[in-house]
C-alpha cells in the first residue's frame, strides 16, 4: 500500500523578473515500511522536494497525497495537524531546544500532543544508545549524540513517516555511520516508511528506492 505519492509535482520561483523552475513533473510513489533515497548535486531540488512532500510548502502544480491524505487540500492548520500525528523529522543541524535535557527534547513532541511521556523518553533514549545521558543538555553533548537524541525525538511519537534532511551532513564518519544504522534498525523495528535526503553513499545504500534528481528532474 503506497503511504506517499507524488503527482507531476513541479515548483517554480519569481527569480529577477522570470520564473525559476526548481521542480518539474515529480511523479512517484512509495510503498509503506520502505527507505527512500533523494539524491543528486547541490541545487537540483532535493530539499525543496522534501519541504513539499511534507506539507511545508505547497507546489505551484501537482499534488502530494500523505496517508491518503491530499495535502492540497488542506489547510495550513490541517497540515500542522497531519505532520503532528503522522511524521517526524529529522535535520542536519539537529535543532534541540539548548535549555532542555536531552530526555525533555525527546518529549517535546509529546508535550504538544497533550500527552503524557511515562518514561517514553527514557525508553527511546537507551533505545539509541544514550540511556544514561538523558539528564544532559546539548551543549553537553558531542554532534552525533546531538544527532541520535534528534532521531530518538523523532520517533517519540511513532510517526508513519519519517523525513530527514541530510542526516548525517554534520557527523564525522564514524558518527554518520551510527546514525545510517540507527535509522536502518527503527525502520525495520516500527515499521515506519523513511524518505530522506543525501549525499552518502552508505545511507543511499540503505535505502529500498533511491530517486536520484538533476535540474529538478527525475533522471533515474
Amino acid at each position: 500500500m503506497s503511504i506517499l505519492r507524488s503527482e507531476s509535482l513541479s515548483r517554480t520561483y519569481p527569480s529577477g523578473g522570470r520564473e525559476l523552475t526548481v521542480l518539474r513533473d515529480i511523479t512517484f510513489e512509495l510503498p509503506a515500511g520502505e527507505i527512500l533515497a533523494i539524491t543528486g548535486p547541490s541545487g537540483s531540488g532535493k530539499s525543496t522536494l522534501l519541504g513539499l512532500l511534507a506539507g511545508l510548502d505547497r507546489p505551484t502544480s501537482g499534488r502530494v497525497l500523505l496517508d491518503g491524505h491530499d495535502l492540497s487540500s488542506l489547510s495550513e492548520d490541517e497540515r500542522a495537524q497531519l505532520r503532528a500525528s503522522s511524521v517526524g523529522f529529522v535535520f542536519q543541524s539537529f535543532h534541540l531546544i539548548p535549555t532542555l535535557t536531552a530526555r525533555e527534547n525527546v518529549e517535546v513532541p509529546l508535550e504538544l500532543r497533550g500527552e503524557d511521556p511515562r518514561g517514553r523518553g527514557d525508553a527511546l533514549l537507551e533505545r539509541v544508545g544514550l540511556g544514561d545521558r538523558g539528564h544532559h543538555y546539548p551543549a553537553q553533548l558531542s554532534g552525533g549524540e546531538q544527532q541520535r537524541v534528534a532521531v530518538a525525538r523523532a520517533f517519540v511519537n511513532r510517526p508513519k513517516l519519517l523525513f530527514a534532511d541530510e542526516p548525517t551532513g554534520n557527523l564525522d564518519a564514524a558518527n554518520g555511520h551510527n546514525v545510517v544504522t540507527l535509522l536502518a534498525e527503527l525502520n525495520r523495528e516500527l515499521g515506519t516508511t523513511v524518505v530522506l535526503v543525501t549525499h552518502e553513499p552508505e545511507l543511499a545504500a540503505r535505502a529500498n528506492r533511491v530517486l536520484r534528481l538533476r535540474d529538478g528532474a527525475v533522471v533515474a
